[in-house]
């Protein structure tokens, strides 16, 4: 895969993040040209991301909001 240059990106902070500052941001920009969602931890907006497919990404959407994952 190429580089992605996600500087200019627009994050949006997940619904689902817990309290304390423990949130994930993702952006959709990237999906229709590159078929990629990533996905970061917002209290360090200049680490890596994980770039999740377009379905792998709506998947884990769905687990979430099932409730298949708790805080830890």
């Amino acid at each position: 895969m190429p580089h992605i240059d996600l500087s200019s990106a627009r994050w949006v902070k997940s619904s689902h993040s817990g309290n304390g500052g423990n949130c994930v941001e993702f952006t959709a920009e990237f999906t229709a040209t590159h078929g990629i969602v990533p996905v970061r931890d917002s209290k360090d907006p200049h680490g890596p991301a994980l770039l999740f497919t377009g379905a792998a990404f709506a998947a884990f959407v769905t687990a979430v909001r099932a409730g298949h994952f708790t805080e830890v």
